[in-house]
């Protein structure tokens, strides 16, 4: 059912000559049934779910490198165990793969995946990816050194 403006309904009271008092009575019934309509909806309305982050990391020789770290950054439920986040991704990859459009372009690797599955397939398994090209890590070592420093200092 379409939503209707207020103005609108007021507008053709007006015009079909109703009595202003009765016009005033309508108004102020159908602001009443509102108000109490969003107030059930607020009432009923489920809190939102808190999701976390997860960076995929990745490592194709099996051995992080110390340099050039790419990665993908997933977004998953909080209650949600990061360590299910690959294989999510493969069971929507596999659902995807049997698809029509997944059976003509299939995906054959994590990165494929998280670039080419569509979103209706991830939100099944609870998972969203949140970059589709992979993003570079940088490692550090988590110190804040207590001098100061400037930018010139670290590239030289």
């Amino acid at each position: 059912m379409p939503k209707v403006d207020l103005d609108l309904i007021a507008e053709v009271l007006k015009s079909n000559e109703i009595d202003p008092q009765v016009a005033s009575k309508i108004m102020h019934q159908i602001e009443e049934e509102i108000r109490r309509e969003a107030e059930i909806n607020e009432a009923t309305k489920e809190p939102p779910i808190k999701k976390q982050f997860v960076i995929v990391l990745s490592d194709p020789r099996n051995e992080v490198p110390v340099d050039d770290l790419v990665g993908w950054v997933v977004q998953l439920q909080e209650m949600d165990s990061p360590l299910t986040t690959m294989e999510r991704i493969k069971k929507s990859a596999y659902e995807f793969n049997n698809s029509k459009k997944g059976r003509k372009y299939p995906v054959n690797s994590i990165g494929e995946a998280c670039e080419a599955v569509p979103a209706k397939f991830l939100k099944e398994q609870n998972i969203a990816i949140k970059t589709k090209l992979p993003v570079t890590i940088v490692r550090t070592d988590n110190i804040l050194p207590k001098e100061k420093i400037s930018v010139d200092d670290l590239r030289g």
